[in-house]
């Protein structure tokens, strides 16, 4: 796995309070990687330790295959949880002042911003100022100004809070659209269904530790507990098979059953298929929010 973030044991105190204990994980070139944690877990402290804003009190974290400096900073697209943007300023006046301060000519920035501007359909708000615009609106524009200048690393603190399931389903196309033009991008949110819609790979830090890390696909191979849909025909009963749940409608069984961890799944289908015909039978994967809640809520470590 090529990384592009490396970060190795890095612990971070304040006053009597641990925020990072030793926190290591590898966050790969061109993926969309989750940051995940129940609030206080110190999500936020690592964030702000690869912006370079704070640095850690031991630990490393190697950037594109070198120590971390401030020059990296240039190269980062920081979108964080606390939106802040100049209200009383106008729209495209501001987006110009804030990308030139990454860099970019006026020409440039103009440029761009009219296409990002166009895609998102805000065009016609270039001209006003910024606290006349809805939330969402306003999100939409500090999003394009975060991603404007195409630093190497995005960095998306919840990105979808506030946003109507339509814009969210925006803002994750273009998260995918900017990774499959080689992007990195940290991703730290609370929403699992995203999660699983938009990441590669995954850390789970609980109590300022990484409690759980891996690939979603691989993550979730783990955490599976060999339980399976079943649908049969209603009349159909079946002996010596445990049934989780079951729903009867249109003349079928709708059934959740588990397998004994010791049996292979090719042996239970045929043990079910000697007692009933079968309409569809498929292996029950548990969701990240199933993850999550299993590993935080018993503080397992792996």
């Amino acid at each position: 796995m090529d990384s592009f973030i490396k970060i190795n044991g890095i612990r971070k105190a304040f006053a009597n309070h641990v925020a990072l204990d030793d926190v290591s994980m590898d966050i790969p070139r061109g993926k969309v990687f989750g940051l995940l944690g129940p609030n206080g877990a110190g999500k936020t402290t690592l964030i702000r330790i690869i912006n370079h804003i704070t640095l850690p009190d031991q630990g490393t974290v190697s950037f594109d295959g070198h120590p971390l400096c401030e020059k990296d900073v240039c190269n980062i697209g920081y979108l964080p949880e606390e939106r802040g943007l100049y209200k009383k300023m106008k729209v495209g006046e501001q987006a110009i002042y804030l990308a030139r301060l990454k860099g970019m000519t006026s020409l440039e920035a103009k440029k761009s911003l009219q296409e990002w501007f166009e895609r998102f359909d805000i065009m016609p708000w270039w001209n006003r100022k910024l606290e006349e615009l809805s939330k969402g609106m306003q999100q939409k524009v500090q999003f394009i100004i975060t991603v404007l200048h195409r630093p190497q690393l995005l960095i998306f603190d919840e990105p979808f809070s506030g946003f109507d399931p339509v814009n969210a389903e925006l803002l994750k196309a273009e998260m995918l659209r900017l990774k499959n033009e080689g992007h990195t991008i940290l991703f730290s949110t609370h929403n699992m269904a995203s999660v699983e819609e938009i990441c590669d790979n995954i850390a789970l830090i609980n109590h300022s530790q990484v409690v759980l890390r891996g690939a979603v696909d691989e993550i979730k191979e783990r955490y599976k507990d060999h339980t399976y849909s079943l649908v049969i025909p209603e009349n159909a009963h079946l002996e010596g098979i445990e049934t989780i749940s079951s729903d009867t409608r249109q003349k079928k069984q709708y059934l959740i059953v588990r397998k004994p961890q010791e049996e292979t799944s090719a042996s239970f289908v045929t043990r079910i298929a000697q007692q009933s015909d079968i309409f569809s039978f498929s292996e029950c994967l548990p969701s990240m929010n199933d993850v999550f809640l299993r590993v935080v809520g018993n503080e397992e470590i792996k």
